[in-house]
Formats: structure tokens, C-alpha cells, sequence
């Protein structure tokens, strides 16, 4: 026993010196982040970040009924420099506490990097890393990605970022019509892992000032031959101190051999304000089809094998004009009689720089 103590000894300290040199590079990055904007005054850095404390009141899978605790679910680090009137480019750095309710560290990894080629006052040229457009204006206008995802990002039909080209901008003058196209990998962050790509398009109506209208197609070829399709609609009515939206999503995911699998959900929310500084917030997605994915979703599994109702329920207080604090119940009904329903009791934090 006394020989392999060594050992074990050398490879413990063998992972910690590679733990401990990968968070010195990216410390190392931050703060070159940091003095480019000091010392050329040209960028300008941001951040954010959002957690809770959750308690699992009751849950369909009885190993996590009980669990409570802390965590932190998103921390954004953003660098933003203009190059001249022409070109931009953006660096993101996000961390987050592991979603699968086991104990582990915050890992940093890269969410953005683009360079925005300006090509006229109507029209952005995007390269690298950015956001996609399956849910970008969605989220944008339920507001509260520190409380939930996006339906569609919340079920995973889709990443929020598209590695390859995009291209952005305004159909009409006033910017009533406008639209967002990505050609890229289809895997988020990841570079190409196969030799298919996904071709997405949005298209955005502001007819009103009140009101906004979109609708999406995109088009990938996944691995083995098969391929996904998907479309939505959203809808929605946002003025300074109201806003509401409706959206309906649907995805099929075609294989090889020609059997398909389909996904679809209509998700609707509501957010007013109260008082000055507090607004209530209602959302309900209904999952129209179960979804095989749904045991890997992130601070949030669902059962697999049954249709599903997600409610929302929250009030947002802004303590200060940066930071808030949103106490908030999130309850997942399922049509199979078999399955408990979930409740998670959550108090979230939120600020940003």
C-alpha cells in the first residue's frame, strides 16, 4: 500500500496543476480584457450574472424530491471594441454551475467571438461565434432569461449561438421589417463535428410600436442522413410598462430510414409592472409531444415519456437599478396520471455591470 501512495499523490497533484493552470489562463485573458479598455479606452467591458437558491418541494424522479441549495447559472464577462466606423468585434467568456444537481466547479468557456463587418447602414455581416435567431427576439421580449430559458431553448431544439456566418439588419428604412440569417456548424459553440450545417432565417414585423410579429424556418443536416426542420410563430404586444407574447414551435427531426420524431409546444407569458420598482410575471409553455431530451435539461428535467405543463410565477423587485431580486415558483404537470408534478421553490439573484 505504501508504494502506491506515491502515485496517487503524483496524479492528484498532476490534475490539480492542470486545474490551476487553466483557470491562470483564463485570468490571464480577463485581465488583458481589462487593460485593453484601461489603457486604449476603445472597448468597453460588461457583465452579468444570475442564480438562485431552489428547493424541490416535490418531483417526478424521487431522488431529487428534497434537494435545495445554491447555485449560480449564468456569469457573462463581455469585451466590446470598435475597430473604426466599418468593423467591431465582441469576446464573451460564460461560467456556470453544473444543471445536473452534482457538486462541481463553475468552468469558463468561450460564448462569443465575432468580428461585425458593418456593410451599409442597413445591413451587419457576422463572423464566428454569435447569437442564432431560432430565439433571440423571443427571449429579448419575455425579458427574464435569469428566471427561465426561452421554450425553445429550454426543450433544446436549438442553441442560442450559431458558429459560421450571419447576416442581420433592416429590410425597410424605419425598421419595420428586419431579418436574421445564419449559415453555420449547428452545434452552439462547437467547432464542425460532421460534414452537415444548418441554415436558419427570421424575419421580424414591427408594424406598430406596440406590437412585433416573427416568424422562422431553419433547415440542418444531422448526422447519419438524417435531418431537423423547424418553424415558429411569435407574437407579441410590449409597451413601457406591459408586455405579452405568444409563441408556437415546431420541430421535425427526419432519420435516415425515414421514421420522424416531432416536437411541439405554444408557450405564452405576461409582465407588468406594479410599482415603480416591482413587476409580476406569468408564463405557460404547454409541450404539446413528450420530449426524449427532456431528462438532460439543465436545473430543470423533465420526465421523457409524457406531455407536459410548465407554470411561472414570479414577482421582480429592483433593489437597485442594476441589481435585482426575483422570488419565483416554477410547476411541471404531466398528463401521464403515473407522474408526480414538479415544484421548484427558487429565490434568483440578479445583477450586471
Amino acid at each position: 500500500m505504501e508504494t502506491q501512495h506515491p502515485v496517487v499523490l503524483q496524479l492528484t497533484a498532476g490534475n490539480l496543476k492542470k486545474r490551476m493552470m487553466r483557470y491562470f489562463r483564463c485570468g490571464i485573458a480577463l485581465l488583458s480584457l481589462l487593460l485593453t479598455g484601461t489603457l486604449y479606452g476603445q472597448g468597453r467591458v460588461s457583465g452579468l450574472a444570475f442564480g438562485d437558491f431552489y428547493y424541490i418541494a416535490r418531483h417526478h424522479n424521487a431522488e431529487l424530491e428534497g434537494q435545495n441549495g445554491f447555485w449560480i447559472r449564468r456569469i457573462y464577462l463581455t469585451y466590446d471594441q470598435k475597430l473604426d466606423e466599418t468593423f467591431a468585434w465582441r469576446l464573451r467568456l460564460e461560467m456556470n454551475s453544473p444543471g445536473n444537481f452534482t457538486a462541481g466547479n463553475a468552468t469558463p468557456f468561450v460564448k462569443d467571438a465575432y468580428l461585425r463587418w458593418k456593410l451599409n447602414d442597413l445591413h451587419a455581416l457576422y463572423l464566428g461565434i454569435s447569437s442564432s435567431a431560432l430565439f433571440n427576439l423571443v427571449e429579448s421580449v419575455w425579458g427574464y432569461r435569469s428566471v427561465e430559458k426561452a421554450p425553445a431553448d429550454l426543450q433544446k431544439l436549438g442553441s442560442s449561438r450559431e458558429f459560421g456566418v450571419a447576416l442581420k439588419g433592416r429590410l425597410t428604412r424605419d425598421g419595420r421589417v428586419r431579418y436574421h440569417a445564419t449559415f453555420g456548424n449547428g452545434e452552439g459553440t462547437k467547432a464542425e463535428g460532421y460534414r452537415g450545417k444548418k441554415l436558419a432565417l427570421a424575419l421580424q414585423f414591427f408594424p406598430s410600436r406596440p406590437l412585433i410579429l416573427e416568424s422562422y424556418v431553419d433547415y440542418a443536416r444531422l448526422q447519419q442522413g438524417a435531418s431537423l426542420t423547424t418553424w415558429h410563430l411569435f407574437g407579441a404586444y410590449r409597451t413601457e410598462g406591459f408586455r405579452a407574447g405568444v409563441v408556437y414551435e415546431r420541430q421535425r427531426v427526419r432519420a435516415a430510414g425515414g421514421s420522424d420524431r416531432m416536437l411541439r409546444y405554444v408557450s405564452g407569458f405576461v409582465v407588468g409592472r406594479v410599482q415603480e420598482r416591482m413587476h409580476l410575471l406569468v408564463r405557460m409553455d404547454r409541450l404539446l409531444d413528450p420530449n426524449p431530451k427532456g431528462a438532460s435539461i439543465s436545473y430543470l428535467p423533465f420526465a421523457t415519456t409524457s406531455k407536459a405543463t410548465l407554470w411561472i410565477l414570479g414577482v421582480d423587485v429592483a433593489v437597485a437599478p442594476q441589481v435585482h431580486f426575483i422570488p419565483n415558483i416554477e410547476w411541471i404537470t404531466y398528463d401521464q396520471e403515473a407522474l408526480r408534478a414538479d415544484l421548484y421553490l427558487r429565490g434568483t439573484f440578479y445583477f450586471r455591470f
